[in-house]
């Protein structure tokens, strides 16, 4: 038998990602790319992840795109593939993380009869995705994947999504790849840095909101170093709380769902806002309160890489489009003659070191005690990672996130998150502690993709923290409809998550107190492979804010 080539159109495709040095793709394989199949069989440069399901593979290249400042890469089939990946595109956006999705799509001559399995990605995808294409001729491929690469990296990053109709990728192409795009130079303009520095200068109680879109490990450091030289508290926006070092003596906690109110009072009372990176979105603002949206006291300075969302909803008093490295390294070495010091950053900070202390409380399982083992116990550059729901606000408010990066979890409050994220993060990082934190509900969302870091040898601990509800949401019902009689839909019947931990080849335990945590963490930080403790509390230890079941019915 005559063995069939791999098609040029598919190899062209495949050596397109390799010039942009894609290194990394996840999947779920599908008929409708096998020639991209075969021309990644036929290459040692780029590691394929075989997953479980497409929500998985889309998380997990959301993720990786994250860590990197590069497109994260996903390849899923038509149809179901394709909308099993949306939650992860959708974090993607949300999240202003680079991501590429490519989709296998009905051959051209189907298209237009529903065919089948056949969607027009264009316009499922657009609403939630920097940009959605189709790649028609196979002598464009290279155009369109650098163009992807480019549009998921420049100004707020994103994720792109390309269909790849199946006949185009068994066609012939003399085209060659394009060199490797990187993410255009956005110095921040010197007369803007100069207004910036004299509306500091006459600020009474300036605060800063930093992390989001293009932050990395040059922003964090030289931000770090303006804030401090200047003494102003620097709060992160929502899960960004690895945009500056905890250590840091101007610190001042995170912002979101369950802050600190001394943090939350003085955001409000803040006379100058210095917002950089943070779109200062929903979760991050309380409902657009924290700042208030629009106040005669208050000044807003707004860095962000992308003119668009500049003066979109908070209206800005200084704006400033500048790449977010570029803005931090020019004010950390602005020559001012006339130095500024406040000595609010260090009062702020005092305030969340005190919030961020957990108190020993009468719960069998008591999380906070946990969460501050843990940071007795593990690296402080491991890399924590989670989905959706109460169980993550013990971390957010007892864990120390050093190190950059270190938090890995969706802005957008999609569940099922962590556990892909945490694959990804152990195949990106090997050598680092990678710990997956989920509740009962958040883990059986992607709970498979535990044997996808069994088959690709990911080194990864997994906490299942299981109350047997959809706690969230049992929560808002205890606080507007409170009584046993009006639960409605939030109880759940779970299965023993450490047999099934076991099932998958994993080292597990089951823990229902403190001691019994502390005993399993130390015995899997010994460990390697895949770990899991499932710890069981009551659902009474609703949140890390010290709602009770018993407390909201109550008031």
């Amino acid at each position: 038998m005559t063995k069939r080539p791999t098609p040029a159109a598919a190899k062209l495709l495949v050596d397109c990602l390799i010039e942009q040095g894609c290194e990394r793709i996840f999947t779920v394989p599908g008929e409708s790319f096998l020639q991209v199949l075969d021309a990644l069989g036929q290459q040692d440069t780029i590691n394929l992840v075989t997953c479980r399901q497409e929500g998985g593979v889309a998380m997990m290249a959301c993720a990786d795109g994250a860590m990197t400042q590069r497109p994260g890469v996903a390849f899923v089939t038509r149809g179901p593939g394709a909308t099993n990946a949306s939650i992860g595109v959708h974090v993607a956006m949300q999240d202003s993380q680079p991501m590429i999705l490519f989709v296998g799509d009905v051959d051209s001559e189907m298209r237009d009869r529903e065919g089948f399995q056949e969607v027009d990605f264009a316009a499922f995808f657009g609403p939630i995705a920097k940009w959605a294409a189709r790649i028609d001729s196979a002598d464009r491929i290279p155009e369109y994947v650098a163009r992807a690469y480019a549009t998921a990296i420049s100004g707020r990053p994103g994720p792109v999504v390309l269909a790849l109709p199946e006949d185009m990728l068994g066609r012939d192409t003399d085209a060659r790849p394009r060199a490797r795009v990187e993410r255009p130079a956005q110095a921040p303009c010197p007369d803007a840095m100069q207004a910036m520095m004299a509306m500091i200068a006459d600020a009474a109680s300036p605060v800063a909101v930093v992390g989001g879109a293009g932050w990395n490990s040059k922003a964090r450091e030289y931000f770090q170093l303006f804030a401090e030289r200047l003494g102003i508290p620097v709060a992160t926006a929502f899960r960004r709380q690895d945009a500056i070092s905890p250590s840091s003596r101007v610190y001042a906690g995170n912002l979101g769902y369950g802050p600190n109110p001394k943090l939350v009072a003085r955001v409000k009372k803040a006379d100058l806002v210095l917002a950089v990176g943070a779109r200062l979105g929903e979760a991050t603002t309380d409902g657009y309160t924290v700042p208030p949206l629009v106040a005669e006291d208050r000044k807003l300075i707004h860095v962000y890489p992308d003119a668009s969302e500049l003066n979109s909803v908070y209206p800005a008093d200084l704006a400033i489009c500048s790449d977010m490295a570029e803005f931090a390294e020019s004010a950390a070495l602005w020559d001012d003659s006339d130095p500024i010091d406040f000595d609010a950053g260090a009062q702020a900070h005092s305030e969340w070191e005190e919030w961020a202390t957990a108190h020993p409380t009468d719960h069998p399982l008591d999380m906070g005690q946990c969460v501050q083992f843990m940071r007795d116990t593990l690296p402080a550059d491991a890399i924590i990672c989670n989905g959706a729901g109460n169980f993550a606000g013990w971390w957010h408010r007892y864990w120390r996130y050093d190190g950059y990066p270190t938090q890995l979890a969706p802005t957008c409050g999609a569940m099922g998150y962590g556990v892909p994220a945490a694959v990804a993060a152990a195949l990106r990082y090997p050598q680092r502690t990678v710990v997956a934190v989920a509740g009962d509900g958040d883990f059986l969302m992607n709970g498979q993709e535990l044997a996808t870091a069994v088959q690709h040898g990911a080194n990864m601990l997994v906490l299942v923290i299981d109350n047997a509800a959809y706690g969230t949401i049992r929560m808002h019902q205890e606080r507007e409809f409170p009584g046993e009689e009006r639960i409605s839909g939030t109880r759940l019947l779970n299965p023993d998550f450490a047999a099934l931990a076991s099932a998958y080849g994993a080292w597990s335990a089951t823990v229902g107190t403190t001691d019994e945590f502390k005993d399993a963490l130390v015995e899997a930080q010994g460990l390697a492979g895949l770990r899991l403790i499932h710890g069981k509390i009551d659902i009474e230890q609703l949140a890390a804010s010290g709602a009770t079941v018993s407390g909201l019915r109550g008031s």
